[in-house]
């Protein structure tokens, strides 16, 4: 039962119940670790049916006796069969409740027996710890900090909560691999200037806000370039790196199509072909075409409207006479720069509303020469077809002095086309047939490629799902090995592989011997059963032969007739005697069975469950007289 009761703890501990490393048997479990494995296994098997169930006993007895009717219910429901009721969970049976637990054990899902037969390490442990905690926080309704109680302090922190905000951080990614690295510069500043992540915001309390953040954009981006290189990206039969400079160039290209068109969309038909292959060019043409001494620098109002007025008017500057510094108060400076001020916002505005008025006529003056340039391209189609007409006409003129030569050179001219037409088509059905074979050949041969070329991209696809599961599957294994690493590094070292099998090869050998004696001992009994057989066969027929011969004798001596009457006597005493053995073996048989039944009962705690039900029943005396001594006060 040791290695029966190690499975049963083992599986225990993974549904999360408290089970102490000295506990090595069912033997030492109390009543209130009883519970709390029960009400566990309960709530993995069905978690509507367990969740009520509380995984401790409470201190009163009333309430003690409801928690055990309570669990043997939910037991039954969900199909033991066995004998069950609170007097199992307040007065425990070991061989009952190893029963109930391997009942239970075996209910269990199929994921956890699963997860419970692989090893745990303490990293595992840990994290199926957080697991379960946040999922036992989320099933708690969330409350304001001024409505909780002291009960909802388990569950709920009661500290001050901070509001979702996220800061941009820089991470140093990883460049490892071909084709991928960093300028020494980076990674000085990285190595040495870069501040750690939790350094970077401005506000402590958005550090794990940032990272999830971070860690949740990077996740979305790496799935969103597989669902499009799945989809897309194999199409295109191109590898990841070309893939992506394409991609790059075509949104280089749409970001400048979509500026050019937003800046300057009439300026290639108006002015001529402009170039936009560079980016910066195009963006120099959307400033504008100001020198770049006359384009204002970042600064304030009043250095932009000082070099303005310089600009503007640099004679006035220098022909206006200088006031000593002296005698200018600060008030005259705010005057001045006042009255500059205003001149340069109604000089601004006489330029916003001058410039409306070019925007308006240059609108204008576009429709205008778009609606020139296109009646100028109607009337150049129009010379043409005019002038063919006039070519014509011209050339019939000229045939009418002699008509009837030219319609007899016409005639024949138009003779010898027709042939030249016929030798033409014949030409071109012998070069036809051999043409269209051809093209139907090619036909067949590209149709012949694209479905070899499907099927390679399908097998592709498959092969990249194959690849990803197999990663997946090689990375749980490979956490696996490190947990079965950490298990054989905390195993104690005298304990070696071989003495392990030694002691599976002694236990099936043991096996094999009890196996051996019972077959003997069961041959030795069939073989007694047959002789006490034959005797016992051997015994009436020399008794029913012994009994004619004497009686036939006995009618006529009178000592035989007494020998007849002993021999009988005889008989029935030895039928008595064999009668007394066999009551004797089932006596003593029955004997063995009672001795059996009696360790058992001294096993399962009788006395003790008995001390127990005294001190419960006066317990529960207790409650009701002090019960009913509040009614009465009341």
């Amino acid at each position: 039962m040791e290695e029966v009761d190690k499975i049963l703890i083992h599986a225990l501990k993974q549904v999360g119940t408290e089970v102490s490393e000295d506990t090595a048997s069912v033997k030492q479990f109390t009543s209130e670790l009883i519970v709390e494995a029960v009400v566990r296994c309960i709530r993995v098997i069905d978690p509507g049916l367990g969740s009520p169930l509380p995984t401790s006993l409470p201190p009163g007895m009333s309430a003690r006796f409801r928690v055990g009717t309570s669990l043997a219910q939910a037991c039954q429901d969900i199909g033991y069969k066995g004998e069950i009721g609170y007097q199992t969970f307040l007065y425990s049976n070991e061989p009952e409740i190893r029963s109930l637990l391997m009942f239970l054990v075996e209910k269990l899902p199929r994921e956890r027996a699963e997860t419970s037969d692989q090893p745990t390490g303490k990293s595992v442990v840990l994290q199926r710890a957080i697991a379960a905690a946040i999922k036992a926080q989320l099933a708690v309704p969330w409350l304001p900090p001024n409505c909780r109680l002291p009960l909802h302090s388990e569950k709920q922190s009661p500290v001050a909560l901070h509001r979702f905000h996220v800061q941009p951080l820089s991470l140093p990614h990883c460049t490892k691999g071909p084709g991928k690295s960093q300028l020494k510069e980076v990674q000085d500043y990285q190595r040495e200037i870069l501040p750690p992540v939790t350094a970077q915001p401005s506000y402590h309390a958005s550090v794990v806000a940032s990272i999830l953040e971070q860690h949740t954009a990077e996740l979305s981006a790496a799935q969103e370039w597989d669902n499009e290189w799945n989809s897309q990206g194999l199409l295109s039969r191109l590898t990841p790196q070309e893939y992506r400079s394409r991609k790059l160039s075509r949104l280089h290209k749409r970001i400048e199509e979509q500026l050019l068109s937003a800046a300057l969309p009439s300026a290639e038909r108006d002015f001529g072909p402009r170039s936009t292959s560079d980016l910066s060019d195009l963006l120099q043409a959307f400033r504008g075409s100001t020198p770049s001494d006359h384009i204002l620098a970042k600064g304030s109002n009043f250095t932009h409207a000082q070099k303005f007025t310089f600009t503007q008017q640099p004679a006035a500057a220098v022909t206006s006479p200088s006031v000593p510094a002296g005698h200018q108060s600060e008030s005259e400076i705010q005057l001045r720069q006042q009255e500059e001020q205003l001149s340069l916002q109604q000089k601004f505005q006489e330029l916003c509303s001058e410039f409306e008025e070019l925007a308006v006529d240059m609108k204008h003056m576009r429709v205008t020469n778009a609606q020139v340039l296109d009646e100028l391209k109607r009337r150049e189609q129009c010379n043409s077809e005019n002038e063919e007409k006039l070519q014509v006409k011209k050339k019939t003129i000229d045939l009418l002095p002699d008509a009837d030569n030219n319609l007899l050179k016409l005639q024949a001219l138009v003779e010898a086309g027709a042939n030249r037409v016929v030798n033409l088509a014949s030409q071109w059905e012998k070069h036809r047939t051999p043409l269209i074979d051809e093209h139907r050949r090619l036909r067949e041969i590209c149709s012949n490629q694209d479905l070899e070329s499907s099927r390679k991209l399908s097998e592709i696809k498959s092969l990249h799902d194959k690849i990803r599961v197999s990663t997946e599957e090689a990375k749980r294994k490979e956490e696996i090995y490190k947990q079965l690493v950490t298990e054989l590094e905390n195993l104690p070292q005298d304990a070696s592989r071989s003495a392990y099998t030694q002691r599976i090869l002694e236990i099936v050998h043991n096996i094999q011997k009890q196996k051996e004696e019972i077959t003997k001992i069961l041959s030795d009994t069939k073989t007694l059963q047959k002789e006490i057989n034959s005797l016992t066969g051997k015994l009436d027929r020399t008794f029913a032969v012994t009994d004619e011969l004497v009686f036939k004798d006995a009618k006529k001596d009178e000592s035989v007739r007494k020998s007849y009457k002993y021999l009988a006597a005889l008989h029935e005493n030895c039928n008595q005697l064999i009668q007394t053995i066999e009551d004797t073996g089932t006596i003593l048989r029955e004997i063995r069975d009672l001795e059996e039944q009696i360790e058992t009962e001294n096993g399962s705690k009788t006395v003790a469950n008995l001390e127990r039900i005294l001190d419960d029943y006066k317990a529960i005396r207790q409650e009701n007289s002090a019960l009913a001594a509040k009614v009465r006060e009341g």
